[in-house]
């Protein structure tokens, strides 16, 4: 009888979790997950006027748009109804605003991309990204410039060729980021910092600004694979790995500017004794200004030039069977 126990305890279980099972499975199929509700129609009973209508009162417009991808892509070669429509692919029908155009309601009925118009900015994206939905702008939804209710008309003006690519606000990608992004901006006027200011690279090289999988916009996985795209030299593996360094390249630097030599967010020595205040095998006090050279008293040679460098030289990582110690 005992034996029996053993054996139908199990069994009862096994049979509870299965019909458990059974019944999430099919409440979920009974009541699948509902879409996202749908915007209210945008000028409800207007009807499309043609882009020849919109032009004999909006000519200054005009001319500055004539200049753009999307003038050439909707009047040369549209791909779709939609883009044939030219101005109302964007802005929506236009006939109640042609009809009463000083009519205040009428005009708002209209897609605007200004804060000062009113459209809502979950419209101005949805107007946008009834053609840009896929490639660079598949990860828009959830990232840190959505979530933060940006719209796409805060970084582009689609109506003026004011860049050489992108139809952004600003005449390059890097002043466009500067809009929001002041710190960065001061980081890359400091001592050491990425060759942002002399033009040898945008932020675009490593953050997608229409979003991706990682926190922080980054085009890799994470902050390393963005590195080693440039850095393939510190990628390794290595023999003897050097443990911040496999962890975060952050640990030891600043990706954008530093003050400090190679971007580094603290000088050396005093980066490495952050970590290395127990030395194994010499002294590492705190050294001071008269271990200066020029400073008077006795110059140390672990505060010239490289510093802890100066004999660790591999820092990021050794393969000499020897380098346990990152010298060689």
């Amino acid at each position: 009888m005992r034996t029996n126990r053993l054996f139908t305890f199990p069994r009862l279980g096994l049979a509870v979790g299965v019909l458990a099972t059974g019944l999430t499975l099919t409440s979920i199929v009974a009541s699948p997950t509902s879409p996202k509700t749908p915007p209210p129609p945008l000028n409800e009973g207007a009807t499309y006027i043609g882009e020849t209508a919109c032009i004999s009162c909006h000519k200054a417009p005009n001319n500055q748009f004539s200049h753009t991808i999307h003038a050439n892509v909707f009047r040369l070669n549209p791909k779709n109804e939609k883009e044939k429509l030219s101005c109302e692919a964007c802005h929506g029908p236009g006939s109640k605003h042609r009809d009463d155009p000083d009519n205040r309601a009428n005009r708002v009925s209209l897609v605007g991309f200004t804060k000062e118009w009113g459209t809502p900015i979950a419209l101005q994206n949805q107007m946008c990204a009834t053609c840009h939905q896929s490639g660079g702008q598949m990860f828009w939804e959830g990232s840190a410039h959505a979530t933060h209710q940006l719209s796409c008309s805060d970084c582009h003006n689609p109506m003026v060729k004011n860049s050489a690519t992108g139809l952004l606000k600003k005449q390059s990608i890097n002043e466009t980021c500067y809009t929001c992004h002041q710190q960065q901006r001061a980081d890359f006027a400091k001592r050491s910092h990425m060759p942002i200011p002399e033009g040898k690279m945008s932020c675009a090289d490593c953050h997608n600004p229409h979003g991706t999988t990682s926190k922080t916009l980054l085009k890799a996985d994470t902050v390393n694979e963005t590195c080693y795209s440039c850095h393939a030299d510190k990628r390794g593996p290595f023999l003897w790995e050097h443990a911040p360094v496999r962890d975060n390249c952050l640990s030891c630097h600043n990706a954008h500017g530093s003050n400090h030599d190679k971007l580094l967010s603290t000088a050396r020595p005093f980066l490495c004794q952050q970590c290395h205040a127990v030395a194994n095998g010499h002294s590492a006090p705190l050294y001071n200004a008269s271990q200066v050279l020029g400073a008077g008293g006795n110059p140390s040679t672990r505060v010239l030039s490289h510093s802890c460098q100066n004999c660790h030289s591999q820092i990021h990582g050794s393969n000499h069977p020897a380098g346990a110690r990152f010298q060689r």
